[in-house]
C-alpha cells in the first residue's frame, strides 16, 4: 500500500475541485483549493521525498481555451521529475507517444477508451500497442447506481454501459499495466472513503490499482490497508496539508 501523489490542472493552474462539479461549458468547477505554486514545484517535492507513480491530471478538454496552459503546467511537472509521474486528460495515439517522450512514466486513459458507452476494443488494443502496456493505466473512475458501480467518462461528466465488475476489470488487465479509480460521489469531499467500493477493489486478484476519492484522515487510511488487504495504492488531494487540509504530508512519507 503505497501513497500516489497527484497534481490535478485545471485553467492553467494545480488546484484541488469537488470531483462531480467539473463541466466542460465554460470550464467550470468547484475549487476545494488553488495552488499559488506550479507543476513543477510538486513533482519536486515528489521526486525529492522519492514518491514514485503519482499521477498529473489534466482537468481541461483538449479543443478548450485553457488546455495548452495546462499542458505547459504538466511539461514543467514532468521536466522536474522525469520517470516519475504518470498523466492523462485527453490522451489519445497523436499524444500519448509525445508525454512519455518528455518523461511521463505512464499515459492514463478512459475517454479515448470507452466511447458510446462501451469499450472500444480496437481503440484499445491500437493504443497498448502503440504505448506498451506496461506504460498504460485505465482510469476507471466510477460512479454509483442502483445496480452498481458505472465507469464514467469525460472528466465524470457522462455515464457508460460498463459496470465496474470482476470480468470488467480480468478483461482490461490484459492491455494495461494499472487501474486508476476515482470514486466520483466522494472525490474531494472530504468525508470518507467509497466503502464499498473500497472493498470490492480489495478483493480482486487483478493488477496494481490506486484507489481516490473521500480519503481524509488516519482512520480512512486505517480502514483502506484492512478492507483493501494492503493491496490498493491510494491518493490524497484536498484533504492534505498541501492543498490546504489537515492531513500531513509528513505522515505519507511511511506509505512510499
Amino acid at each position: 500500500m503505497r501513497f500516489r501523489p497527484c497534481i490535478d490542472i485545471h485553467n492553467g493552474s494545480v488546484k484541488q475541485i469537488v470531483g462531480g462539479s467539473l463541466r466542460d461549458a465554460g470550464d467550470q468547477a468547484h475549487n476545494n483549493y488553488v495552488s499559488e505554486y506550479d507543476g513543477a514545484y510538486y513533482a519536486d517535492m515528489y521526486r525529492r521525498d522519492g514518491f514514485y507513480g503519482g499521477h498529473i491530471i489534466l482537468l481541461n478538454p483538449v479543443g478548450s481555451e485553457w488546455y495548452e496552459a495546462d499542458v505547459c503546467q504538466a511539461q514543467g511537472a514532468l521536466n522536474a521529475f522525469p520517470g516519475g509521474m504518470q498523466i492523462g486528460g485527453g490522451i489519445c495515439p497523436e499524444n500519448a507517444e509525445h508525454f512519455l517522450d518528455i518523461g511521463a512514466s505512464h499515459v492514463i486513459v478512459t475517454s479515448y477508451v470507452f466511447r458510446n458507452g462501451a469499450v472500444d476494443f480496437e481503440r484499445l488494443k491500437a493504443l497498448s500497442a502503440l504505448t506498451g502496456k506496461d506504460r498504460l493505466v485505465l482510469d476507471l473512475s466510477c460512479r454509483r447506481y442502483e445496480d452498481g458501480y458505472y465507469i464514467m467518462t469525460d472528466r465524470w461528466q457522462n455515464k457508460t454501459n460498463v459496470r465496474l465488475t470482476t470480468e470488467t476489470m480480468l478483461m482490461l488487465q490484459d492491455y494495461c499495466d494499472e487501474f486508476l479509480v476515482h470514486a466520483v460521489d466522494v472525490e474531494g469531499r472530504q468525508n470518507g472513503v467509497e466503502r464499498e467500493l473500497v472493498s470490492f477493489l480489495g478483493h480482486e486478484n487483478i493488477c496494481p490499482v490506486t484507489y481516490a476519492g473521500g480519503i481524509h484522515s488516519m482512520e480512512d487510511l486505517s480502514y483502506l490497508e484492512t478492507e483493501g488487504q494492503k493491496r490498493l495504492d491510494f491518493t490524497i488531494g484536498s484533504a492534505l496539508d498541501l492543498f490546504g487540509g489537515n492531513l500531513a504530508y509528513q505522515d505519507m512519507l511511511k506509505y512510499r
